[in-house]
């Protein structure tokens, strides 16, 4: 019921967000919070109420996060963009490059960067095959 209902509203183009860790944890709050909502308290064997532990709310959504969902969303639109034709005007501004340079100190992390990130994180060394696969 959860994941029809929420994650979609959430979620609308988070194939395109490049999230930092304050954002991640604002989330999974977030998510906790209508989780917590959604499934109401719990009576105790004393008649009192209380609220959900997360472990109770871990097992109803069966473990499963809407930061990993976020994840599986961006490797989707990335593999998608990856068959798209060369001369599709999506793939030409995704492997556009800007003539200016970075900007000095630390590089932001881009939406390139957190897609690899995740690919080596899975340990996946042949992506562009499994791109083609689509399985």
């Amino acid at each position: 019921m959860y994941k029809t209902l929420v994650r979609p509203v959430v979620t609308c183009a988070c194939e395109m967000w490049v999230l930092k860790e304050n954002i991640k944890s604002k989330l999974r709050v977030f998510e906790k919070k209508v989780i917590r909502r959604i499934y109401g308290p719990t009576e105790e064997k004393d008649g009192t109420w209380r609220i959900k532990w997360s472990e109770e709310v871990n097992r109803l959504t069966g473990n499963r996060n809407i930061i990993n969902y976020y994840k599986a969303q961006r490797l989707a639109w990335f593999g998608h963009v990856q068959r798209m034709p060369d001369n599709s005007m999506i793939k030409k501004v995704y492997e556009w490059s800007p003539a200016l340079t970075r900007s000095l100190g630390r590089p932001k992390n881009r939406w390139e960067d957190d897609v690899k990130s995740d690919i080596t994180r899975m340990k996946i060394t042949n992506w562009k095959d499994c791109i083609r696969d689509r399985t």
